[in-house]
């Protein structure tokens, strides 16, 4: 379990003990700053103190099985806090050893360093982590391992948005049963809304037989506006010959009953 610790400025980490650490096969030869290897690795801690935290009689210490250019980025970050960001693919090999490094020797800086500075070389080429690149962390790492994860959600989203899977990801997915799982655990960890995925469930024309239900009603379209305009005047004209007729039949009325009253001999005749 790595353990954060608190950060001290350079200068205070720089004392006068010095530790001889040899790298690789060929014994390549470091002289490092104890306190200062020893406060950011509690792997380093345990080798170079006793359980009282004491310095041990040791100075010195042996790493052959790792390689010269991953521990040379190393130390440049030991002493830096800061990792260059790769120009090309081929340089996230030593990015990814060194991120190896952190974990096996606990410290978390540096893993969290190497992370983001691979998430960002993926995001910033628009690439996603080869099908080596994967294998590689897989066997050099645990199930919670940061950059494990991150990878395997990666190739997730590839194989999502890609047509087909390559045939050399259908070939490692068959043999490698741990990390077909992975995909889709990552795939869940997106909690996509339903609406959003497919359903097999369902008959291939069953969209198609709604959108005829929906064209049916269709059939009556609304009536445009001149239309509309066109209906209202014959409305009212038709009302106001109704009420022309009306009035006639009223007015006749009216006058055959004032006839009746006119006395007899008077009519409407010029003289």
């Amino acid at each position: 379990m790595m353990s954060e610790m608190k950060e001290k400025p350079l200068h205070e980490l720089l004392s006068r003990s010095m530790v001889d650490i040899y790298v690789g096969t060929e014994n390549t030869h470091w002289i490092l700053h104890e306190k200062l290897l020893c406060h950011y690795s509690s792997f380093f801690r345990d080798i170079f103190y006793d359980s009282s935290r004491r310095e041990s009689s040791s100075k010195s210490f042996g790493l052959p099985d790792e390689e010269d250019a991953p521990f040379r980025a190393f130390v440049g970050w030991l002493y830096s806090s800061s990792l260059p960001m790769p120009r090309e693919e081929k340089d996230l090999g030593v990015l990814f050893d060194l991120y190896l490094m952190g974990e096996k020797w606990r410290i978390d800086a540096l893993v969290r360093d190497v992370l983001h500075i691979v998430r960002e070389w993926y995001r910033l080429s628009d690439t996603y982590p080869g099908l080596r690149r994967v294998q590689y962390i897989y066997a050099n790492t645990e199930e919670d391992s940061a950059m494990r994860q991150m990878l395997v959600h990666s190739v997730a989203r590839l194989l999502v948005l890609k047509d087909g899977i390559p045939a050399h990801w259908d070939k490692a997915l068959r043999k490698n049963g741990q990390l077909a799982v992975d995909i889709i655990k990552a795939i869940q960890d997106w909690r996509l809304e339903e609406d959003m995925v497919p359903d097999a469930r369902e008959e291939p024309g069953e969209e198609e037989e709604g959108e005829g239900e929906e064209g049916e009603e269709d059939a009556f379209p609304e009536i445009e506006p001149e239309e509309e305009a066109e209906k209202e005047e014959v409305q009212i004209k038709r009302e106001a010959g109704e009420e022309f007729e009306a009035e006639k039949k009223k007015d006749e009325k009216l006058t055959n009953g004032l006839m009746k009253e006119i006395p007899n001999g008077v009519n409407g005749e010029a003289h």
